[in-house]
């Protein structure tokens, strides 16, 4: 069965059709073109389609486009005015935090949505006692544990660690 939902991806309203069984991920590569979000494993397992869902990080491989009509949804591409980098990619950049960078878009999303995360006080499985709703530190244990969903293959972990805890600051 087809549908027809709105998209607000990086900016821009798009009205599509889908078949109700279409994953976000697809919609947003196949449909509208846009080849920030990569599709990795298609499970769920690596963070490689990582996008941001009305300021959330979600996997978008898993999550069906018609569960998102009318959403705000921010890719890595669209972090920042075109042109420019988000302050996460510059640390990224500048910390030399990639190396094939198939996953920095993802990696890019993930660390966006880890720092506001901490910023509200949302604590993961390795946060001590901050308090009701206090600002959660961010520093390297954090960072691995809430960035743990997200796989690089080159292994760049410890310089991808660098760059989340230098855009955090």
């Amino acid at each position: 069965m087809d549908v027809t939902i709105t998209l607000h991806v990086d900016g821009r309203e798009h009205e599509l059709t889908v078949d109700t069984r279409t994953g976000l991920l697809d919609a947003l590569r196949d449909r509208l073109g846009e080849t920030s979000p990569k599709k990795g494993c298609d499970h769920g397992q690596c963070g490689a389609c990582t996008v941001l869902v009305d300021g959330r990080r979600i996997l978008s491989c898993l999550a069906l486009a018609v569960a998102h009509d009318g959403a705000e949804v921010t890719t890595a591409a669209g972090l920042a005015p075109p042109g420019r980098l988000h302050p996460v990619a510059r640390a990224f950049v500048d910390r030399d935090a990639l190396q094939c960078g198939y996953c920095t878009p993802g990696q890019v999303c993930s660390a966006v949505g880890v720092i506001d995360e901490a910023a509200r006080g949302w604590p993961s499985l390795v946060t001590g006692d901050t308090g009701e709703g206090a600002p959660v530190p961010l520093d390297r244990e954090e960072i691995r544990e809430r960035m743990s969903g997200n796989l690089c293959r080159c292994g760049a972990y410890p310089r991808i660690v660098e760059a989340v805890e230098e855009a955090a600051r």
